[in-house]
């Protein structure tokens, strides 16, 4: 199986990670400096996509509106209205709704990330007339990455006939390899957003939400915050984010370690994945997506596998081992088959919520990885061609017509 260094990003954990280089917390009630991922808006990849999306005014706009707060409630209010503001924005930009403010094409998930990142910046360096303490400006900086990655807005409509489903995505990632990145589960979220899609047991609402590629939101809990509320009311859930070369996988297990690869803060480190109550914490937590019927199923050019291999160490063992056909009994966990890395995780997570909740036997969950998002041969300065359009368009309407498969096959 060839894997490409995008693929190999997501499935393993490659080298040691390397140290953030940002300054450290500020003082309370001084402004902070911009993280590593901040750091990166200023080249010219970022800056032409944003220019050629309309998304430009965005990070601006935003900086005036906070200088016209008068106080901590106000500029709360602000953050909650403009983080809003961006998802839908950006949602509707990829549905087709109102102008495209530029040359870039509509299906991109790259102008909401770097937009998002020209406001958490502006709001880590802001300094208000009123005074602004660390712990307030990290409570607002929370509230704009919620609202801004659709978390805030899962709303299903009221009624029976119509059934439910929850789908997540990623930024962009590895970005010191290749700036011009995009990621396909974003590029997925924003098309799927509150659309209706029809299967083989009726019409199914599709409500989403992106998620950081930041080991430390996740281990502050940003996964279960977001689905806690939902999963006890949806009919199925997927989380998705970008993995092989040229292939769907849906994974089988996920395991309970992370790698340590360096996430988009180049920061990462070898451990168990921190859960609450980590006393009754699995080593692996499994599918309950139809795998069988969405790997029968014509989805769409790619070809979809179920993935059962993982990585162990043996009970009593002491070195990892690879198995093809899922962990033997009493095996420590060293990779899902969605590898080590943040999709692992979040697969892991989301499962392991579905069990604490007590949804294992009726609730379909799990993990899709779509195929790696290359741009066109040749091309190592664009930020688009047509062949890295038409891959994305492909890919998102290959995981439409899986999550219809799955929902189906559900009845």
């Amino acid at each position: 199986m060839r894997i490409g260094v995008l693929g190999l990003a997501l499935l393993t954990a490659l080298s040691s990670p390397a140290t953030a280089t940002a300054a450290g917390p500020a003082d309370p009630g001084s402004a902070a400096p911009p993280t590593v991922e901040e750091l990166r808006l200023d080249g010219a990849a970022p800056q032409e996509i944003l220019r050629r999306s309309g998304f430009d005014s965005v990070a601006p706009a935003f900086a005036r509106a906070l200088e016209r707060t008068r106080s901590y409630a106000e500029a709360r209010r602000v953050v909650q209205r403009e983080g809003s503001a961006l998802w839908r924005r950006a949602v509707d930009r990829v549905q087709g709704r109102g102008p495209a403010g530029g040359d870039l094409s509509r299906d991109d998930d790259r102008p909401l990330y770097w937009a998002r990142l020209g406001m958490t910046r502006e709001l880590r360096g802001w300094e208000p007339r009123f005074g602004l303490d660390a712990e307030r400006r990290a409570r607002l900086i929370d509230t704009l990455e919620q609202t801004s990655r659709g978390q805030t807005a899962i709303r299903y409509p009221h009624g029976k006939g119509l059934k439910r489903v929850l789908v997540t995505g990623f930024d962009p990632f590895t970005l010191d390899r290749d700036i011009r990145i995009s990621n396909p589960s974003g590029a997925v979220a924003l098309a799927l957003d509150g659309t209706v899609i029809e299967t083989a047991s009726g019409p199914a609402r599709v409500e989403t939400a992106v998620f950081p590629v930041r080991w430390r939101d996740f281990t502050d809990g940003t996964v279960e915050r977001a689905l806690r509320p939902h999963l006890p009311e949806v009919d199925l859930f997927t989380t998705v984010s970008q993995g092989r070369v040229g292939r769907v996988d849906v994974e089988r297990t996920n395991g309970a370690w992370r790698g340590g690869f360096g996430d988009n803060e180049n920061t990462g480190r070898p451990e168990t994945v921190p859960v609450s109550d980590p006393a009754s914490q699995p080593q692996w937590t499994s599918t309950t997506l139809p795998y069988a019927a969405i790997v029968a199923a014509e989805t769409g050019r790619f070809p979809v596998y179920d993935n059962t291999a993982v990585t162990e160490i043996p009970a009593g063992g002491a070195e990892p081992v690879q198995r093809p056909d899922g962990p033997t009994p009493g095996s420590t966990a060293r990779a899902g088959g969605g590898g080590d890395y943040l999709s692992n995780e979040i697969a892991y997570r989301a499962t392991l919520l579905r069990d604490r909740l007590g949804l294992h036997d009726t609730l379909p969950g799990g993990h899709v990885h779509t195929p790696v998002l290359e741009f066109g041969a040749g091309n190592t300065t664009e930020v688009t061609d047509p062949r890295f359009v038409r891959n994305r368009l492909d890919i998102v309407a290959q995981v439409r017509a899986i999550v219809s498969v799955a929902v189906g096959a559900k009845g």
